[in-house]
Order: structure tokens, then sequence, then C-alpha cells
């Protein structure tokens, strides 16, 4: 049956049961007019009611009412160390790095874990804020009221008994802490004031939770908010439903890595029979284990699992005892945090983390210059610069009557029209879908292995700066092609040409010499005009196959350095247009990583 709550100072022996029907403020000492209740009031700087007793308890408990410093006490901010702040620092960092890269809500979980940090920092470091929950009719009520000494929250058969958070400081200076929580000033209270609880638990903040598997809907947004909030939470569960789905699904099993900052306790085990408190905790260890909770045992880091029973208060002082420790050691804010840290880097794992070699290697970045290359024709650019270097080479030591020859030939050759442009027209088709091809390779190629908002942002990126390439490779090749006018000639050309023009005229002088025979106007005399003619015929062919010859070398020199020049700049315009969008993207993903890595607590090189 609900216990009816009463504010009672306990002075001058006054009975606090005499007093009935008083609000939670009222201020019972004989004679005390309103001033003396707003001055006993101004003491508890946090806003707490001063509740005391009860009127079932006043028999057994004297209420002590010490005198309070008139103000609000400064707050020590809570300090976080080193690697925690370097975390968050790093975390911050990955959130800014990502915002345009990732969607917002895979970043919501982050942003709260910094958002809570920084609330938290700003709050006190000397209180503990931590939360009673548990199931319906699991008895964390009854366990809330027996360590504030005095009934604070109502208990009873009625289901679900508590419908908003009640909470309990056993020390001033908390306010803004459950202002943070969102619970007003009438359910805020005041423990059963001694010196031996106030030394044993200073620092406390105690909340006591609506069921978190209440029909109610909005009891189950209080457990919901606040468990995001609190420093600490305790577990309760009752031998019945210690097992139940709900609570393991729904709570313990998501909250496995904020073991450190958890206690489960068995309560009502007076219902117990025999050894059945040690096979019921045996069996709650074994489904804790399943749900991934590190336990605290043998000195290791991890939750606390106790028996009691808060009816009969057995085993309820070895959790004072423990729950004392756990607060005079002023980190469990910091290891709060740290698990939250832990919990969001986690989820955001599949968005950074891989288990492949990342990046572009130089095997990928030579293929693409090489597929651009080819598109733009440079190799067969580099055998028309060649050819052009040979025919130049001819043109300048070939016979002049092969040369007229030549020029004859060219002029009979007549001109085609459609067959050219149809054939550019393909040319141009079959080029395009080389450098569509090579990008679409390279994309493939970078965005390998990476996570998948990260390579979508690469396969884009390569996506953007394929668009114009295939004309401004057309361009390219029309500027970095064949260079303009006639090939250098090198310096034995004037000698080459020079000695062609001798064998020409040995040949037309000795065919006027045999003219002039033949007409009579000269002695006849066959051999020095045959002679001539024999070697300017001979020699004509025999300087140019030699000048052919010679000019091979230079001719594949100057095709080479062409091709080079178009394969340069082919590979120019790719890297500009592509590569270098890419690699911005992938060293994008490398400084997230890196953050990452620092986040999670491991080095870039151990990763």
């Amino acid at each position: 049956m609900p216990t009816t709550d009463r504010s009672a100072r306990v002075t001058n022996g006054e009975d606090p049961s005499a007093r009935t029907g008083t609000s939670a403020r009222t201020d019972t000492s004989s004679g005390t007019d309103a001033s003396a209740r707003a001055d006993s009031e101004s003491a508890w700087d946090d806003g707490l009611i001063a509740r005391r007793v009860t009127e079932e308890t006043a028999a057994q408990h004297v209420a002590v009412v010490e005198a309070r410093p008139q103000g609000a006490q400064p707050v020590t901010p809570l300090a976080y160390d080193g690697p925690l702040r370097s975390r968050l620092d790093a975390l911050r960092e990955l959130v800014g790095l990502s915002r345009t890269r990732l969607d917002s809500r895979a970043l919501a979980e982050a942003g709260r874990v910094l958002d809570e940090a920084h609330a938290r920092r700003r709050l006190s470091g000397q209180h503990t804020v931590v939360a009673i929950a548990g199931a319906t009719g699991s008895g964390k009520s009854q366990l809330f009221n027996t360590l504030a000494g005095v009934a604070i929250s109502e208990t009873g058969v009625r289901r679900p008994t508590t419908a908003a958070p009640i909470v309990c400081s056993w020390s001033d200076g908390a306010a803004p802490l459950i202002d943070r929580l969102g619970i007003p000033g009438r359910l805020r209270r005041r423990p059963l004031q001694s010196p031996q609880a106030e030394a044993q638990l200073r620092g406390l903040v105690l909340v006591d939770l609506p069921d978190h598997d209440s029909a109610a809907v909005q009891h189950r947004e209080h457990v919901d908010r606040i468990l995001g909030l609190v420093d600490a939470v305790i577990w309760v569960v009752d031998p019945e439903k210690y097992a139940d789905a709900i609570l393991h699904e729904r709570y313990l099993r998501p909250m496995a890595g904020h073991a450190e900052v958890m206690f489960v306790v068995l309560n009502q085990i007076d219902r117990l029979p025999g050894e059945a408190t040690e096979q019921v905790l045996d069996d709650l260890r074994r489904l804790l284990d399943e749900d991934g909770i590190a336990l605290g045992e043998h000195g290791e880091p991890g939750a606390t699992v106790l028996a009691l029973s808060a009816l009969t208060g057995d085993g309820v002082g070895e959790l004072r005892e423990t729950l004392g420790q756990f607060v005079t050691e002023r980190g469990a804010a910091a290891r709060r945090i740290s698990a939250d840290l832990d919990a969001a880097a986690w989820r955001l794992r599949p968005v950074y983390a891989t288990g492949r070699r990342t990046g572009l290697s130089e095997e990928a970045r030579d293929d693409f210059a090489a597929r651009l290359a080819d598109a733009v024709g440079a190799t067969a650019a580099g055998e028309a610069a060649e050819r052009a270097w040979q025919r130049n080479a001819n043109k300048a030591c070939g016979t002049p009557w092969l040369r007229l020859w030549r020029w004859y030939e060219d002029r009979r050759e007549l001109p085609t029209s459609r067959l050219p442009l149809r054939a550019q027209a393909d040319e141009e088709a079959t080029a395009r879908q080389q450098v569509e091809q090579a990008v679409r390779t390279l994309a493939d190629r970078a965005s390998g292995g990476l996570p998948t908002p990260w390579a979508q942002a690469v396969r884009e990126a390569a996506v953007r700066g394929s668009q114009g390439l295939s004309e401004a490779l057309d361009e390219l090749a029309a500027r970095a092609g064949l260079p303009p006018g006639r090939p250098p000639r090198p310096g034995w050309w004037p000698a080459a040409v020079l000695a062609q023009a001798s064998m020409t005229i040995l040949q037309v002088v000795g065919g006027l010499w045999l003219l002039g025979q033949i007409l009579g106007f000269m002695a006849p005399n066959l051999g020095v005009p045959v002679m001539l003619m024999v070697a300017g015929i001979i020699g004509g062919p025999l300087v140019e196959w030699s000048c052919r010859i010679a000019a091979r070398g230079p001719a594949r020199r100057y095709g080479a350095e062409a091709e080079r020049r178009l394969r340069e700049a082919a590979a120019g315009c790719g890297r500009a247009r592509v590569l270098d969008p890419v690699a911005a993207e992938l060293l994008r993903y490398q400084e997230v990583r890196e953050q990452y890595g620092r986040v999670v607590g491991v080095s870039a090189g151990t990763r």
C-alpha cells in the first residue's frame, strides 16, 4: 500500500506523525512563521525538497538537520583526461570532415555523443548520477527508498507505480545535473540525513525511473531519455523476470559496452529458498555473458552483479558500500562518455573502416594514362611524325626525277570526301568510348575496397571529371600532335642535297655531251659522257638510299618525341580532370580514417 510522504523537521522532540496533510515543503518546527520557512528552504541551494522521514519511519530514525551555508557553493566542472579529450576532438574533426560525404542520419549518434560530452563536462565533476531501472514489480522503488533511508518513491501493488522519475541527492550543487535530466523541483528529494550516509554516498545523485516495460508510452520515453544522460545505471531484476527478453534485447545487449558503469542487482532474494539464489545468480551471469556484458569479477573491469532484498535489507549494505566506492572514484561520468564514444565508433565502422588496401596504385595511374593516349592516337601520331620526317628527307635528298614522279602521282589521286568523313566520325566515336571506358576502369580501381559512401564519392568525382574530357583531348591532340611547319633537318642534309645535285649535274652533262656528239658539235667520244651519265644515274639513287638509311634513326626519334609529347599532354589532361579529383576524395578518406583511428584508440599503422 502506498506510503504517505511528509516533510518534517524533528526538533524539540516533536513527533512528526502529529503533522499530517502538509505539503512536501511545509516546515513543522514549532513556532516557525513563513519567513523562517523561507530561510530554511533557501539553505538547500539546489532546489531539493528536504523530505526526511515518514510517518512509519519516524519511530526508527532521527532526522538530523545540519546547518547549510547560504548561497550556492562553487562546483568543480568535470575534467576529462588527455586520451578522452583526444578522442572527442578526433570525433569532432571526423564529423566535420564527413558532413558533405555522409548522410546526416549516419552522423546523428556521433553528434549526440559530442553534445552530451560537452554538456556533461560543464557540470559538476563531484557528483555521480545513477539511475535505478527495472521492470514492473522488480522492487526498484523499494530499493530506492531503502538506499535513501526514507520512503520517497511510491511503492505498491498498482502497476505501474512510478509514473515519473524521482531524484534524490546526497549533497548540494547537483541542481544543474538534475536540470539536465528534466526532473522538476516537485520530484526532487533529500535522503535521510545521517553523518554515516552522507560520508558514504556523498556526491551521489540517485534517480528512480519508471518501469521500462510500462504499458504507458510516456513512461518508456522517460526511461530511454534519462538512460542516455546518467553516468551509471542500476538494473534491478527479480527472480521471475531476470531473463525477460525486453530487458536483454532492448537495453542490456545494446548497452554491453557500458558494463563498467552498470550494476545488475537481483532483488527479492527473500523469496528464494536455500541455494536457489546462487543458481539464479549463475544463470543471470550466463545471460549477461551472452549479451556481451563483461562482468567485473576478480578485479577485472565490468558490470557489478549483486543479490539483495530491499524488503529485508539483506545485501543492501554491500550495494551501499560498492556504490559508495564507485561514487568516490569520481570516474563514472568519464567512463560513460568513453563507452558512448565506443558505441558511436562501432556504429560508424561500416562507413570508415575497411579491411582492404585502398587508393590508386602507380599501375592504375599508368594504365589510365595509356588508355587516354590510345584514345587520342598517340601511337599513330608518333608514326605519322616519323613518316613525315622521312618524307621530308626523301623530298630533300631524292632524285629530281623521282620527286617529279611523286608530284605527278599526287596530282592524279582523286579527292575522296565521304569515306574520310565517315572514317573520322567512326574514329571519334571509338575514341569517346575508349575515354569512357578508361574513366570507368579508373573509378572501379580507385573505389575498390572503400566503404560505400566513400566509394560513391570517388565514382561521382570521376564522372564529373570525365564530362568534356573527350572534347578536351581532341583539342589537345590538335595542338600537341604534329608540330607546325616542316620537321627539323639534321646537319648532314645540305651535304646530301649537294651530292644529289652533283649526281643530277653529272647526268645532265653526260647527256648534253652525248647529244652534242650526235648532232656533230663535238668529237665522237662515247666513253666519258657515258661514264658521267652512268655515274649520275647510279649515284643519285645511291645517295637517296644512303640518306633514307641515315634518316631512319632521326625519324624514329622524331616520331617517339611526338608520341611522348602527346602522351604527356593526354596524361596531364586526364590528371587535371579526373585523377586529381579522385585523389582528393581518396585523401579525404585517408584523413577521416586517421581521425576514426584516433576515435577508436587505434593508431594508423596497426589498422
